[in-house]
């Protein structure tokens, strides 16, 4: 009768311990085995998640022995960095020029070309984008804070890289996220192709008060995703195509300022990242048509400390973040690791970290985030974007000037 006793509260305890968020019990060596989340500051918030594992969840370590170098340390605040065929890297810088680097760090000299740019604040020169016909065309994306007489928006240029790579032809305006506002804060940007060789583009809502509500404005090109052909026209399949009442450009809306954009490389899901105010930065899994709830809903506060409108964090018709963080992570570019140099890595996502300081590092598995893990957090670097080399390493830039290469020992 004692060992049935003995035995029955052995099973409720291992099951309590089980069910208890991320803690796990190993009877074998009689040791809590919990693994904690990577994030020990208190929240901004008392904000109650959706539902288990939408922030902090457990983290995770990389097993692969791996290295990090700095290449170099001569950009200049250095905001978007994309792969080229032949293995160096196309960067931009914010003030407004873009230089190619060698995968040991040489870089070019700035090539001309590029419109002026609108580099107070928070604008300049931001993401960019191949075309997918590179080789043959030399075709050059990229979006930038273009000053207007009505104000500054976020706009997408084109341009064929001159064959000695010294400067951009034939450079052309090909969209403009109106209306233009006179400020200098919250313009997005991140710019990639999607399957159907259309383009993706993210746009921030200005972050003021009175521009703040054109987010959920299916009239405005603020707080949006945004898809277009090559040409600057609205994409074909666009949800609100055949909308009267909406722009057909969008793609989805209700985002406050979507600094990162992936396409997952199995699912081919777009995913996107956007800072929070203070804390409540998200992931998202971006579906055609959705609102993603900005302002009405959010798991942060005003910089201030005040709340955020109602101060709601759910609300039916509005989507819920994937993930979020709190304090922030201040989520800029990101990439799906999709090489097999590092095995473990694969289809794990880099998020770029401003005021965090690193690069974080998410498990995903059925579109949840499983693990995190943060690297580079002892370099002291505000990291504005990182991008999967051809040889299968990562490479990230920070504001302070460093190009970073992240590879297998």
């Amino acid at each position: 009768m004692y060992k049935k006793l003995f035995s029955l509260s052995l099973a409720v305890i291992c099951l309590a311990a089980c069910s208890s968020g991320n803690t796990s019990y190993n009877s074998a060596t009689n040791k809590d085995t919990t693994v904690k989340p990577v994030e020990t500051r208190s929240p901004n918030t008392n904000y109650k998640p959706a539902f288990s594992g939408q922030t902090r969840i457990a983290s995770v370590k990389t097993t692969t022995p791996y290295e990090s170098k700095v290449l170099s340390s001569e950009l200049k605040k250095p905001w978007g960095i994309t792969a080229l065929p032949d293995a160096r890297l196309l960067i931009t810088e914010k003030g407004g020029t873009m230089r190619i680097a060698t995968n040991t760090g040489t870089l070019s000299a700035p090539i001309t070309g590029i419109p002026p740019v609108n580099a107070s604040g928070q604008g300049g020169l931001l993401g960019v984008t191949l075309d997918p016909a590179f080789p043959t065309n030399r075709m050059v994306y990229w979006t930038f804070a273009d000053a207007t007489p009505d104000g500054n928006l976020t706009a997408v240029a084109k341009g064929r890289l001159s064959n000695d790579e010294t400067k951009f032809e034939n450079t052309v305006i090909i969209y403009r996220a109106t209306p233009a506002y006179r400020g200098t804060l919250h313009y997005g940007s991140r710019i990639l192709f999607d399957k159907t060789g259309n383009l993706i583009i993210s746009t921030g809502e200005r972050s003021d008060l009175v521009t703040r509500p054109q987010a959920q404005s299916l009239q405005s090109g603020l707080g949006k995703v945004i898809r277009i052909t090559t040409d600057g026209k609205p994409a074909a399949g666009n949800p609100f195509l055949n909308n009267s009442e909406a722009r057909p450009e969008l793609y989805s809306y209700g985002h406050r300022n979507v600094q990162g954009l992936a396409l997952h490389p199995q699912t081919g899901d777009l995913w996107e990242n956007e800072f929070g105010p203070k804390g409540g930065d998200e992931l998202n899994r971006i579906q055609p048509g959705k609102n993603y709830g900005w302002p009405t809903i959010t798991y942060g506060l005003e910089y201030s400390g005040e709340k955020v409108g109602g101060a709601i964090t759910q609300q039916a018709g509005m989507e819920q973040p994937v993930y979020y963080w709190d304090p922030v992570l201040s989520p800029s570019g990101m990439t799906f690791y999709s090489s097999n140099a590092i095995p473990e890595w694969q289809n794990n996502l880099f998020i770029a970290g401003l005021n965090s300081n690193h690069i974080a590092r998410l498990v995903i598995n059925n579109n949840k985030v499983t693990g995190e893990e943060r690297l580079l957090a002892n370099e002291g670097q505000r990291f504005r974007d990182v991008a999967e080399g051809k040889d299968g390493a990562l490479y990230a830039i920070t504001d302070e000037g460093r190009l970073y290469r992240i590879s297998k020992k």
